[in-house]
């Protein structure tokens, strides 16, 4: 089986890691991520923290592999973070800022930090502040992240780790991707639209099925989030999220000034809580055009090894064989 670094340091069988998808339910994924050898992830963004502690009960329950807990700063909730260090996951992963204080807070009870960066001045910080794993996650990417391409990005974050292992995310869905991060450095994936669509994800068949549908130019980026999206915690945060269309975000980047955010937000935070997000943010990224089906999870992360694997057994193979003149 298809062993990296990030297997070691993560204690996961394959490097795969499951996107954490902020307030959308996901502890049957994660799990099901987890029993397939890799890492499973739990989104934290603006749930109350009695549903997040249920959350974490019923993980422990089905799972005693290593899972993370997604924490970022659009906006921090500190008493969350607290009690995500109570309850002292494998992993904690973060974006949207490198933030070095609460990495050493984690690094002091015992978690991992696994350091999400959209350019290579966040990379240089997540290196200097001590994240024990990079994720490089480029501008083709679902939900928040930047513009710098995972092809550029990853190999530019691979120059400065050192032997911190670069995970690549953005426009990665089966085996091929798997194997050209490989191929750039990376020790790893970040997965995110591909699981979207699958049995265990708790969101509406129809975002599923818009999925499945979709091509990558379906997706859009989002300029004008600030107008209906949570504000960061700390000053420098940035991010241009990118979803399918719907009829409230073609208006929100046609007309922003439409938009009051004291009343945007709080409406599309309901949704998203009530089980309706996709009806405002169907986070969807540009890999969405390799999705073809609703699998179980770990079809979907068995695929993609056992693919890259092929792929890189092939590969070796056309550069080593004797070739005539």
């Amino acid at each position: 089986m298809l062993k990296t670094r990030l297997c070691d340091v993560l204690g996961i069988e394959v490097p795969v890691i499951g996107a954490p998808y902020g307030p959308f339910e996901q502890v049957d994924l994660a799990a099901a991520l987890c029993g397939a050898g890799a890492l499973g992830s739990l989104g934290t963004a603006v749930r109350p923290l009695a549903d997040l502690r249920r959350q974490w009960a019923r993980m422990r329950e089905l799972t005693d592999r290593p899972f993370a807990v997604n924490h970022t700063l659009r906006p921090l909730n500190e008493e969350a973070f607290r009690a995500t260090l109570e309850e002292r996951p494998a992993a904690i992963s973060f974006h949207l800022g490198v933030p070095g204080d609460l990495i050493e807070r984690a690094h002091e009870a015992g978690i991992l930090w696994i350091q999400q960066v959209m350019d290579v001045q966040q990379a240089e910080q997540a290196v200097q502040a001590g994240a024990d794993v990079i994720v490089a996650q480029g501008g083709e990417a679902g939900g928040q992240s930047g513009e710098v391409s995972t092809m550029v990005l990853v190999p530019q974050t691979v120059d400065i780790a050192g032997d911190t292992p670069v995970v690549a995310a953005g426009g990665i869905a089966d085996g091929r991707g798997l194997a050209a991060a490989l191929a750039l450095g990376a020790q790893g994936v970040a997965i995110g639209t591909r699981l979207l669509a699958s049995v265990e994800m708790t969101i509406a068949a129809e975002w599923k099925d818009r999925i499945v549908a979709a091509d990558a130019r379906d997706t859009v980026k989002l300029q004008h989030s600030e107008r209906f999206m949570p504000p960061f915690s700390r000053p420098g945060g940035y991010a241009f999220p990118r979803s399918l269309h719907t009829p409230f975000l073609d208006d929100a980047e046609a007309h922003p000034e439409r938009l009051e955010p004291a009343e945007a937000g709080p409406r599309i935070v309901e949704a998203m809580l009530d089980g309706r997000g996709h009806e405002f943010l169907p986070f969807t990224g540009q890999s969405t055009a390799l999705v073809h089906d609703v699998l179980p999870a770990a079809e979907i992360v068995r695929g993609i090894v056992d693919d890259a694997e092929t792929i890189l057994r092939r590969t070796a193979d056309a550069y080593t064989r004797p070739t005539s003149c």
